[in-house]
């Protein structure tokens, strides 16, 4: 069963740091580009970050520039968003979703595309 697994959300404090993992299981990551998207509630779905399946090309949204960096290990399966100086507006679900392509720089902000998503982590940042 192919799957994407989302951990490591929980509460923090406002400036406070977590870090997300998506782990996939029933195939590799190695052929996917991996975006993180978040929804809070009453929002729309939004990108927070992406990167190819080289790790050579990686996108922020404007929000979370210069505070989230994301990053993958291939040798695990594992795709990593690393969030700092949290802010209570970065109160969502985050998920992550996989996208196959040949295109070893390729990554996207926009959901539409993406072939497999996880079941989400909640991140709350209280004030």
């Amino acid at each position: 069963q192919l799957q994407l697994v989302e951990s490591g959300g929980g509460l923090v404090q406002s400036g406070g740091s977590l870090r997300l993992s998506c782990t996939a299981s029933g195939f590799t990551l190695d052929y996917y580009a991996i975006g993180w998207f978040r929804q809070a509630p009453g929002k729309e779905r939004e990108g927070v970050s992406c990167i190819s399946r080289s790790g050579g090309s990686t996108n922020y949204a404007d929000s979370v520039k210069g505070r989230f960096t994301i990053a993958r290990d291939n040798t695990k399966n594992t795709v990593y968003l690393q969030m700092n100086s949290l802010k209570p507006e970065d109160t969502a679900v985050y998920y992550c979703a996989a996208v196959r392509s040949g295109n070893y720089y390729y990554s996207t902000l926009e959901g539409i595309g993406y072939d497999y998503w996880g079941q989400g982590t909640q991140v709350t940042v209280s004030s």
